[in-house]
């Protein structure tokens, strides 16, 4: 057993705690890796496992999957935080890890869609969901068993190792990704090779399950199992009586909250951005992103050190209001810098879709079958997969839709599918192969109107302001280490140790499960349905003022609190 000193004495714990701490990290971050090589994957896997519907459908059903893993954390959240109370933090650590690791590797050796059909899509999912799981146990009990061997004092610091762990996680997925793409080719990759970093988190995972092994239990842990104080019901104990679940409901809308959507539009969403909408070389993209968490990463533990000298929710909440503020100026800069070409033809020759407000549908198709032909669709559907920024104008009812770029105008038209046959205003009933020639006709002369006024197909990676873009792209980060460093100290400190692993777990995953996990789909979502690139943004500034205001009003900082009592 390790050498235990009380957390309410001032003494510091031993050195073998200390590499107990940092162990347990360790193994966090792995668990980080694994959950989040889908995230950095999610056009491959659109591309692998949701061939069988059209492009755009295919990306959102992608990060509806990567979503699906966040969307299960809550329910890992009261599993395993019910077995981290009852059964202790070490022996629910074991468990998750395997549950992540052969998920992890299971994905790795899954047949495309184009191999065995639905079932691919299926059973990805369902490993998403294992995942989910397995992470909802993961954090509370890596922040809980951290914290509970901290002195009195320093929680904040010694917790803000395990706040590095997400990011580390992301940025080994993030090198792992880059070392294979660039040893095969992007060829290769896009065929096979993506499947490498998956099959790697198996040997991950036999390290990991070895660290894991050499842990002792919590001293709180341990302690308040010899007082014979732990709860029989923690999860009655946690959620049932009110002065319990009333701090859950505050740590969940006046801090988690804003904290998860903070980190998601640091890291993910701007990921996503320079990817899907600014059309950046996903190398390149992965590159920047990697460079900027490396540079941002000391700042956790920075601002969970001094979170122990005034406070945790000072920093929380200035980071959730400066965030807000910030991020439309920042996304405005970043397309100038990574896609300058873009950013100039957007100034010089902004695009409106004129259109019959009646002729559009929201072009989110479930199933992935719809064929939207309507002349509003076809338009939107065209400059939505360009990534270009457009304005909608209201024209009179049973209008064509018609594209403004600058000074020319390019028409679409209008179909209806009545069984084999499409009906055309101007053509009367054709087969549906000449309807597709139209399209394509359609689509080719918007797309060269697009190129005569200087909107290109993609990001010139060698026009691309690198510098800049890092620069941007650490604001953005540093933002996420002012949320997310003070956070766990925070977490803990709000419940007592015979529920703290449930209590914390829930407001918690909720938070970046949901409001977070959920933000990268109703962000693309949001832009693929007003036309404006920045229009995603949205969502993140108005949960991260929410969280601002409520936990103003309502959190209190317990940073002197004995978290043993």
């Amino acid at each position: 057993m390790t050498d235990i000193t009380p957390a309410g004495d001032d003494a510091e714990v031993g050195r073998k705690d200390r590499l107990v701490i940092l162990a347990s990290s360790v193994g966090t971050v792995i668990e980080w890796y694994d959950f989040y090589l889908y995230g950095s994957l999610a056009a491959i896997i659109s591309a692998q496992f949701f061939s069988g519907v059209n492009e755009t459908t295919g990306f959102i059903f992608a990060l509806m999957a990567f979503a699906a893993g966040f969307a299960v954390r809550p329910f890992g959240a009261l599993v395993f935080g019910r077995l981290g109370d009852l059964w202790g933090r070490k022996n629910t650590f074991l468990v998750t890890m395997a549950l992540m690791g052969l998920s992890t590797f299971v994905v790795g050796l899954l047949p495309s869609y184009a191999a065995i059909g639905v079932a691919a899509p299926v059973i990805l999912i369902l490993m998403r969901l294992i995942q989910g799981l397995a992470l909802g146990g993961e954090y509370g009990g890596a922040a809980t068993y951290v914290a509970e061997h901290a002195p009195h004092g320093k929680r904040g610091f010694y917790t803000s190792f395990i706040q590095i762990t997400a990011t580390a996680g992301l940025f080994l997925s993030l090198m792992v990704i880059l070392g294979v793409r660039t040893w095969l080719g992007e060829e290769a990759f896009a065929d096979w090779g993506w499947r490498i970093p998956f099959l790697v988190s198996i040997l991950l995972l036999v390290v990991s399950l070895w660290i894991r092994l050499k842990l002792n239990e919590s001293p709180a842990f341990q302690r308040m199992k010899a007082e014979g104080r732990g709860s029989t019901t923690p999860l009655k104990d946690s959620f049932l009586k009110w002065p319990n679940l009333k701090l859950v409901l505050i740590a969940l809308f006046g801090l988690t909250a804003g904290q998860a959507v903070v980190w998601y539009t640091g890291q993910f969403y701007a990921l996503f951005f320079l990817e899907r909408v600014l059309k950046v070389e996903a190398a390149l993209a992965n590159t920047l992103v990697a460079i900027a968490l490396l540079l941002a990463t000391p700042f956790f533990i920075f601002w969970g050190w001094l979170s122990d000298k005034v406070g945790r929710k000072p920093i929380i909440l200035a980071g959730c209001l400066i965030a807000a503020l910030s991020y439309g100026p920042l996304f405005h800069a970043l397309t100038g810098a990574a896609n300058p070409a873009l950013a100039s033809a957007s100034r010089s020759a902004p695009v409106t879709v004129h259109m019959d407000p009646a002729d559009c549908s929201f072009q989110f198709d479930l199933v992935g079958r719809t064929a939207f032909t309507s002349s509003c669709d076809m338009a939107r559907t065209f400059l939505a997969k360009a990534g270009v920024n457009y304005d909608t104008v209201a024209a009179p009812a049973g209008s064509v839709a018609a594209v403004h770029i600058g000074e020319r105008v390019v028409h679409s038209f209008s179909a209806d599918i009545i069984e084999d046959q499409v009906v055309t205003v101007a053509t009367g009933s054709i087969p549906r192969s000449e309807f597709a020639r139209l399209r394509t006709a359609f689509e080719a002369e918007l797309g060269a109107a697009l190129a005569e006024a200087g909107y290109p197909p993609s990001a010139d990676s060698a026009q691309v302001n690198k510098p800049l873009v890092v620069a941007i792209l650490f604001l953005l980060v540093m933002f996420v280490t002012m949320v997310y460093g003070p956070i766990a100290a925070a977490l803990v400190e709000m419940f007592p140790t015979r529920v703290r692993y449930s209590s914390m777990s829930l407001p918690y995953h909720i938070g970046n499960g949901w409001f977070g996990g959920f933000l990268p789909t109703t962000a693309f979502a949001i832009v693929a349905a007003t036309g404006n690139i920045y229009a995603g943004l949205w969502y993140p500034i108005a949960v991260a003022l929410l969280t601002f205001v409520i936990g103003l009003v309502l959190v209190k900082d317990r940073r002197d609190v004995d978290i043993h009592a």
